[in-house]
């Protein structure tokens, strides 16, 4: 009988099987690229449940999970907790509220578990819930306050849930104890993002962007996404987002040990940024190339959020059969879902039908699908950040522009710039309703999106 890093007890006597599930919790924790060393577990200790039921969920293998329940009788506590809630995950007709529930009896159990909190957190993300993620890291926080990777995942939802100052306080806490900590300098860049503090995030990234190297794909290009974000929201030179996405996103691609659907999520949300401000000219062949990818199948229905772009890229570069097959399939999900999940999912649905008739110019019946009341914020079920999908918010206010539906616009524009009033680019879009109305503000208007145009960059 061994313990791992948390001092929890494993039935085996390999120590190197131990050395490998911490080495694996490590990599999860710091979105490290080399996961797959919980396969050198199973090998230095082919019975080890622990070992098994990780590596069951790392590599999708039922056959490792079936090796796990048969050696469960000689499990610690510990162990079968986790397999518990490893099982749930993996159930063809998962139960998400019960895996969150058994997660959460884990955690009081065994509360410095931290990739059995990640794992949770995770889950939350997929079903929009922030509230629950939240409670989670606050359950289990006095027990790790002195460990680095927790104020991370205790600034994510709080900034989920529009608590950027808690945010911010936690991400520095992180960023303090482990300036490494990439979950704590992302949360720190979301937070600097939303607050408009554009030149503040860039510089904060550039600096942290020197401990990249080992991130996975995903981790790796969505930090520099979000500096090409801070860039053409604070309307710097557009040369520098031509030069994240071409030498920090797509080059990516380069890597031999790379991810190319992770690369993909970022490389699309960012042109789909680009799209939405009349820009994509800098970008056409690297659309065309980046759909040309993405209508590759074994692309489709890995993730909801980027199912969602790849329709607006079909659907927007020529390929609208393809968009519509993609379409298509995600309805037919919709039925093989419990009727809970399924009914949660219909905003998805009608969120994609709105994402293939943009990228096909059909405003009027994006709009019908998206409806007057639309607000991304109420569509995390699709597993994205609210920063991530605040692109359909942008996607709305100019199809109401170009629609007509001018006065509405207006309204949620300004709602918006009540949130974050340092965008030059919603004041650029509200110009542009005032002077359609010739209402004298337009004037005004318009040297507020001047000034904040030279302003940071």
């Amino acid at each position: 009988m061994l313990k791992d890093k948390w001092g929890y007890e494993i039935n085996t006597s390999s120590s190197s099987c131990i050395s490998s599930i911490n080495s694996y919790y490590h990599q999860v924790l710091s979105y490290g690229r080399k996961r797959d060393v919980i396969m050198e577990a199973i090998e230095d200790d082919p019975n080890c449940v622990l070992a098994n039921i990780l590596a069951a969920l790392f590599s999708s293998s039922h056959s490792l999970l079936h090796i796990a329940n048969s050696n469960l009788g000689n499990a610690t506590p510990y162990e079968k907790a986790v397999f518990q809630t490893i099982n749930c995950l993996m159930s063809p007709d998962r139960d998400d509220d019960l895996a969150v529930d058994l997660h959460a009896k884990l955690l009081i159990d065994f509360p410095k578990d931290l990739v059995s909190l990640k794992r949770a957190q995770v889950l939350c993300f997929y079903m929009g819930r922030p509230d629950l993620s939240l409670q989670l890291v606050q359950q289990v926080l006095p027990t790790n306050i002195h460990h680095d990777f927790v104020y991370g995942m205790l600034a994510f939802p709080l900034l989920e849930l529009g608590r950027m100052g808690d945010a911010e306080k936690a991400a520095k806490m992180g960023f303090q104890i482990n300036k490494e900590d990439p979950w704590s300098q992302h949360a720190l860049c979301h937070v600097l993002q939303y607050e408009c503090r554009f030149k503040e995030a860039v510089e904060f990234m550039d600096e942290c962007s020197k401990s990249w190297g080992p991130l996975s794909s995903f981790m790796n290009t969505h930090n520099w996404w979000h500096v090409a974000l801070c860039y053409l929201e604070g309307n710097a030179p557009f040369e520098k987002v031509c030069e994240i996405y071409e030498k920090r996103i797509w080059k990516e691609l380069d890597r031999i040990d790379a991810t190319p659907v992770e690369v993909y999520l970022n490389a699309v949300g960012l042109l789909l940024r680009v799209y939405v401000r009349g820009k994509i000219h800098y970008f056409e062949e690297h659309l065309k190339m980046l759909a040309g990818y993405l209508s590759d199948r074994a692309f489709w229905y890995l993730e909801w959020h980027l199912d969602l772009l790849i329709l607006w890229a079909l659907a927007c570069t020529g390929k609208p059969s393809e968009a519509q097959d993609l379409l298509n399939g995600l309805k037919s999900k919709i039925t093989t879902m419990n009727p809970k999940k399924g009914k949660i999912m219909q905003k998805g649905v009608r969120l994609a039908e709105a994402a293939y008739e943009y990228g096909r110019g059909d405003f009027t019946r994006a709009l019908e699908f998206l409806g007057p009341d639309f607000d991304a914020e109420s569509c995390k079920m699709v597993g994205a950040s609210g920063e991530q999908l605040d692109v359909f918010n942008e996607v709305w206010y100019v199809m109401l522009l170009d629609a007509g539906h001018v006065e509405k616009a207006i309204e949620v524009i300004e709602k918006q710039l009540k949130k974050r009033d340092g965008t030059p680019f919603l004041w650029q879009l509200l110009e542009r309703g005032y002077s359609t109305l010739g209402r004298q503000e337009a004037e005004t208007v318009g040297a507020k999106a001047k000034a904040l145009e030279m302003a940071y960059f």
